[in-house]
């Protein structure tokens, strides 16, 4: 499956090559390698052949080769344009992967921001393009996703229902992930045109609009499939740049999402002007400006995985739970709320 890394922070930015290249398991590294603590079983973080659990062992097998795409936000547009105030959402969108990508790299290494999504893509059937790339940006607004819309095919159609003709008309690609994406914004602005994509929403009406995009998504393969429908995997992200919303998601009774986890001390190891090192507690960073005593503004960061070595730095967000985060940085971990009628049965592993 896909993988995905979100910063963001009120205070404190970040080098996008320190978090997004640097550390051994940073996201450009997990196209292929992967580490899962709480998934998998103490000092066997990166065994998955050893695993009974196939389906994670499935999740975790795909290389994640698809594509790859960085939002970060900056103050240009406000600094040149009168009718924009606060941040916006910058965007590159490749096929290739960020191993390979000169381009990638020379922007991580001379970008920084508040605000960051980076996802590698693993396709889960529609084409390898630019555009079908996470994230995908609605004016102020940022969404990605990690997993797939089960029987997408079968209900794309009555999907693009729910939408805003605005939202509709900025669906460029052809994933499940761009259209849930176009459901959201459409939920969390009303139906609004591409003008409402430009303002700011309380966090409990971004959450609210998550959950219900949930529930149209399950709403919709009830209302097609009946007791055939099968289970999505939904670790869904979205931001406006000074708020988060991230949810582990999967509508089966004991089946575990895909891996999603939160940290809001990693950031410290992962930012190069601080002592310490996100790959071993004997390695030293040289480059360090600051002392260990010194304070590093406040800071969330959530990860498909963990990219420091420390798991005590790291929380695995709960079965079908939302994480929240305000604009003063406080997290807040609520259950998402559905009717478990909605559940599905997988077939392979029921």
């Amino acid at each position: 499956m896909c993988r995905w890394f979100a910063y963001i922070s009120p205070e404190e930015p970040c080098l996008l090559s320190d978090v997004l290249i640097n550390p051994a398991n940073a996201i450009s590294k997990q196209c292929s390698e992967h580490y899962l603590p709480g998934l998998l079983p103490q000092g066997q973080e990166k065994e998955l052949d050893d695993s009974k659990d196939n389906l994670l062992k499935m999740r975790n097998s795909l290389l994640n080769m698809d594509g790859l795409g960085v939002a970060w936000y900056t103050n240009a547009a406000e600094e040149y344009a009168k009718d924009v105030q606060g941040r916006r959402p910058a965007l590159y969108k490749s096929q290739s992967p960020p191993i390979s990508d000169f381009n990638f790299r020379n922007l991580c290494s001379n970008t920084q921001t508040h605000c960051l999504f980076s996802h590698i893509r693993a396709t889960s059937g529609s084409v390898v393009t630019q555009v079908n790339s996470h994230p995908f940006v609605f004016g102020r607004h940022v969404f990605m996703h990690n997993g797939a819309i089960s029987d997408f095919t079968k209900i794309r159609r009555d999907l693009t229902d729910q939408m805003s003709y605005d939202a509709y008309e900025n669906v460029l690609g052809s994933t499940d992930s761009e259209h849930a994406a176009a459901i959201y914004i459409s939920n969390l602005t009303n139906h609004g045109t591409k003008d409402t994509w430009q303002k700011e929403y309380p966090l409990n009406e971004m959450l609210s609009a998550m959950n219900k995009t949930v529930v149209q998504i399950m709403e919709l393969q009830q209302k097609a499939l009946g007791n055939k429908k099968t289970p999505n995997s939904l670790n869904f992200c979205t931001t406006d740049g000074k708020k988060m919303v991230a949810i582990r998601f999967r509508n089966h009774a004991t089946q575990q999402p895909p891996s999603l986890y939160w940290s809001e001390f990693a950031g410290k190891t992962l930012n190069q002007k601080f002592p310490g090192h996100p790959d071993a507690a004997e390695k030293t960073n040289e480059s360090a400006s600051k002392d260990s005593g010194e304070r590093i503004g406040k800071h969330t960061i959530v990860a498909s995985e963990p990219t420091t070595y420390d798991e005590s730095e790291w929380h695995l967000i709960g079965a079908n739970c939302a994480l929240t985060v305000d604009e003063k940085g406080i997290e807040t971990e609520v259950k998402l709320q559905y009717d478990p009628s909605l559940n599905a049965i997988d077939p392979n592993n029921p």
